[in-house]
């Protein structure tokens, strides 16, 4: 029996393109909140994007009371169902007594400080959790489709394989967010540069979590040996690429029209940050760094 020709073999087709409406739908949010300004006092607002709203106070650009007092730090944050419970909370708040904004505010910063931890696999069902969500959500990944739990779990051992795998937990033991390293290109060449990869619980954007994460993670990479590290960000993505800017990456280049997802072309930004400058030869990578220079890092960088 002969073999197919040509027009017979079956046509092999690369993925069909995600199309807008398989964006998966995010309730509307909408936030009352509390900000604690340079002189102490504190200022309550609502917003639809707190992320956002919190860069503008911080730029100041926000509302005439903070521009007018410096800068400002997140003090208290409740998460409404709509515009018109958050005008309703956000009333609340100006009405309270001092004594009663600061209560709620010192309750609120122990419900939500942060920890960070090293991860391993074991954390590997809320890793998944997190992460698909952006994968249905968001363009700051170009995956189609979720993440199963072992490729979630062999995510987490690749990463370390490079470096650390660190979580950001609160005082109830929920996922924050995480950050981690790969390698950049598997070429001997490039074994002192990494990717750096972090992603946040979508409530706790803007909250200083993407920092706890990555203010340890460049130091230990730093201390292994790593000489440079990049991180790969689509545009447009004005929130992360503020944040690596305020980490000390700086942009080198944009790939145009290089990812599609949710029905629109996406560009590819890539952040640069140079983690032992010089042009001296370097040492060779530790792999892994002991259980207490790790643990001393980590506790540095709380202070």
């Amino acid at each position: 029996m002969s073999a197919p020709g040509p027009a017979e073999r079956p046509l092999r087709l690369g993925p069909a393109p995600s199309r807008a409406e398989d964006q998966a739908p995010t309730p509307p949010a909408a936030w009352a909140y509390l900000v604690r300004c340079a002189d102490g006092s504190l200022y309550a607002g609502w917003t639809s994007d707190l992320a956002r709203r919190l860069r503008r106070h911080r730029s100041g650009q926000g509302a005439r009371y903070t521009r007018m007092r410096g800068a400002v730090q997140l003090a208290y944050a409740r998460r409404c169902e709509n515009k018109s419970e958050a005008l309703r909370a956000e009333a609340a708040l100006k009405r309270l007594p001092k004594a009663k904004k600061e209560a709620l505010a010192a309750r609120w910063g122990a419900e939500q400080a942060v920890t960070v931890r090293p991860g391993d696999v074991r954390d590997a069902p809320a890793v998944n959790a997190l992460y698909n969500w952006y994968v249905r959500h968001s363009t700051a990944t170009f995956q189609y489709a979720p993440a199963t739990l072992a490729e979630t779990e062999q995510t987490i051992r690749a990463a370390l394989d490079t470096g650390p795998f660190l979580l950001a937990e609160n005082a109830a033991g929920q996922l924050c967010g995480y950050a981690c390293a790969h390698p950049l290109h598997p070429r001997e060449a490039y074994a002192w540069c990494v990717e750096t990869t972090i992603y946040c619980a979508p409530d706790c954007v803007g909250q200083g979590v993407g920092r706890r994460l990555y203010t340890p993670l460049l130091e230990l990479l730093r201390r292994q040996g790593y000489c440079a590290a990049a991180a790969l960000v689509a545009h447009p993505n004005p929130g992360s690429e503020a944040f690596h800017k305020a980490m000390g990456f700086h942009s080198i280049g944009r790939q145009p029209r290089c990812g599609y997802k949710f029905g629109r072309w996406l560009d590819l930004q890539t952040w640069w940050l140079d983690l032992r400058p010089g042009e001296a030869p370097p040492a060779p990578v530790r792999r892994q760094l002991p259980a207490e220079e790790t643990a001393a890092v980590l506790a540095a960088c709380t202070l």
